[in-house]
């Protein structure tokens, strides 16, 4: 199995190309200068001509904040790059992997999110979601998974940021009211690569398409994700500092965030077989590569 994955630094195709070797997959990581999802046919010609067998479109643009100032470009490259990529895959007869995010919800559930009615409070949200819109519109042979909280021995993301303020302070201040999920990058390239091989092996099965979501599994709020992330620094001999847990309202932003971004991961094992595993499980090991890194 080929796959092309957009976004060569991001912590998705960074995991998909660690994880290729040990799963027998072929993943050819796709960027720019190559290909630009600002420039949407140009992304369409480079795609096919990568001839994949399916595309994973992890490209995206991820600054929440700054895109309530950046418009323009956050839809430039979150829906009409999205588009681009699907309609490359329906060229080529092939399914696309979409990958979008729990900021398609405002977050005011009292339980976690299944497939429901989406609401995005900001422009990275609705950017995200007009990407998955395009995407179904685009080519019937696609998978959109949501999800969120993503953390990785690869690129910038919280765990990093946590170990980095941690060689500053004693005491860190985080958000305890917005509740998620921590997902490591590298279970979420497992799953996305059992699920590209239900497509490629059931081509008509109608039923493995669609809106999935998926998300390490467990629940925890930023304050407790931070607490474990310094936990297993100290553990690896790593920095640690305490955590003080602080209120949304005492961190302002330009971008709202959803409270509750806890996504319900029952369709996707029930159709797919893929769950992920909880997120305590994984945390540990990335945090030594990341303690262990230079």
């Amino acid at each position: 199995m080929r796959l092309v994955v957009t976004g060569r630094h991001g912590q998705v195709a960074q995991s998909l190309l660690e994880r290729a070797a040990a799963l027998n997959v072929d993943v050819h990581a796709a960027a720019r200068p190559a290909i630009d999802l600002v420039r949407p046919a140009e992304l369409e010609r480079a795609l096919i001509d990568l001839a994949p067998d399916a595309i994973v479109n992890a490209a995206a643009y991820t600054a929440v904040d700054r895109a309530e100032s950046e418009p323009d470009l956050a839809y430039g490259i979150n829906a009409l790059g999205a588009e681009a990529a699907a309609r490359a895959a329906k060229r080529l007869g092939i399914p696309v992997i979409q990958l979008s995010t729990d900021y398609v919800f405002d977050g005011k559930l009292d339980r976690a999110y299944r497939e429901d009615p989406t609401d995005p409070l900001g422009v990275y949200g609705d950017s995200k979601l007009r990407g998955e819109r395009a995407v179904a519109a685009a080519n019937g042979n696609h998978v959109i998974l949501r999800t969120g909280w993503i953390y990785s021995p690869f690129g910038s993301n919280f765990a990093r940021t946590m170990l980095a303020l941690a060689n500053e302070r004693e005491e860190i201040s985080v958000v305890s009211d917005q509740l998620g999920a921590p997902t490591n990058a590298l279970d979420l390239a497992d799953g996305i690569i059992a699920i590209a091989r239900n497509l490629l092996d059931r081509p008509a099965a109608t039923e493995l398409r669609g809106v999935f979501h998926i998300t390490g599994g467990g629940e925890t709020n930023w304050a407790g994700f931070a607490a474990a992330i310094l936990a297993a620094s100290a553990a690896a001999g790593g920095p640690a500092a305490r955590v003080m847990p602080i209120a949304t309202s005492d961190y302002p932003t330009a971008a709202r965030r959803p409270a509750n971004s806890r996504l319900d991961n029952s369709r996707l094992a029930g159709i797919h077989g893929v769950r992920l595993p909880c997120w305590k499980q994984s945390l540990q090991a990335c945090i030594e590569r990341l303690v262990a890194a230079p």
